[in-house]
């Protein structure tokens, strides 16, 4: 009887000792994902979320619709890129001037809000351009001032952290120091509705902004509003943490696909009365 109890016990030894093995070797074949690697997620983690930071106060890009929802065309393609992957899509709006304190937290994975790429290459990975954009003056059509040179002894508003600030402060560009020079006052402000706000009051005289921008409130008050020649010519697109280059090349290929299937043109056609032009779509 003891000796049948011995081999027993040596029996469920040996089968412990096996499945530890097992259990080792299994353990191999699965790499330990690092921290704060979202392009592990992103290839196809049931769990991974999109947090897309956005300004909510540009329009048509990203903005509070009438119903009170965040709406717009990035935010719309956002969302059928995360739903043709199989993501969680979080829209997280955010102070403009907050948006690289939040990328580089974690708070959120990627800036996609008619996001100039040009000027900001170092500071970013973006995905490929897929739209183009313009910086222009927009000022009200009974001021008198048709041309950037009428903005002499003027004051112009722009947003904070804006394509257009940088755009009129760059040292470089004889033709924006000139420009610069000639104002009475370059102020800056928190978001462009309030800058329009400023414009149609008579607080500023004129507004440098995104094409996008322009075009949404000349549509708005096709009367009210006129543009001025362009500060300069540029493109948008979605910017990320740099080194997360999977998410990146994800994002660029379903927008691709979206482009082949239509997809984008009816999302630009969407938003047409807000001053969007499927013609100015780039990424094919």
């Amino acid at each position: 009887m003891k000796k049948k109890l011995l081999t027993i016990i040596g029996m469920a030894c040996v089968l412990c000792l096996s499945a530890a093995l097992l259990a080792g070797c299994s353990g191999g074949d699965a790499p330990a994902k690092s921290e704060g690697d979202s392009s592990g997620d992103a290839a196809g983690t049931e769990a991974f979320t999109l947090t897309v930071g956005f300004d909510q106060g540009y329009p048509p890009y990203g903005f509070v619709g009438d119903d009170g929802n965040f709406t717009g065309i990035d935010l719309d393609m956002a969302k059928e890129v995360c739903d043709r992957n199989g993501w969680e899509l979080k829209l997280e709006p955010i102070d403009w001037d907050a948006k690289d304190a939040l990328l580089n937290s974690g708070s959120i994975n990627c800036i996609w809000n008619g996001f100039t790429m040009e000027g900001r290459e170092d500071d970013y990975l973006f995905s490929e351009p897929y739209m183009l954009n313009e910086q222009v003056v927009v000022a009200k059509a009974d001021s008198g001032i048709a041309s950037l040179d009428d903005l002499a002894g003027k004051t112009v508003i722009t947003q904070v952290d804006s394509a257009a600030l940088d755009v009129l402060n760059d040292d470089e560009n004889a033709d924006m120091v000139a420009l610069k020079e000639s104002l009475k006052e370059l102020q800056t402000i928190g978001d462009y509705n309030n800058a329009f706000m400023q414009l149609e009051s008579g607080m500023v005289d004129a507004v440098a902004c995104d094409l996008s921008i322009a075009a949404y409130q000349m549509a708005a008050k096709p009367d009210a509003y006129m543009q001025l020649d362009p500060l300069s010519t540029e493109h948008y697109a979605v910017g990320f943490k740099k080194g997360d280059t999977e998410l990146a090349n994800t994002i660029n290929e379903t927008l691709k696909a979206m482009y082949d299937d239509g997809t984008v043109k009816e999302l630009c056609d969407k938003y047409a009365e807000f001053g969007v032009s499927y013609d100015n779509w780039v990424l094919k």
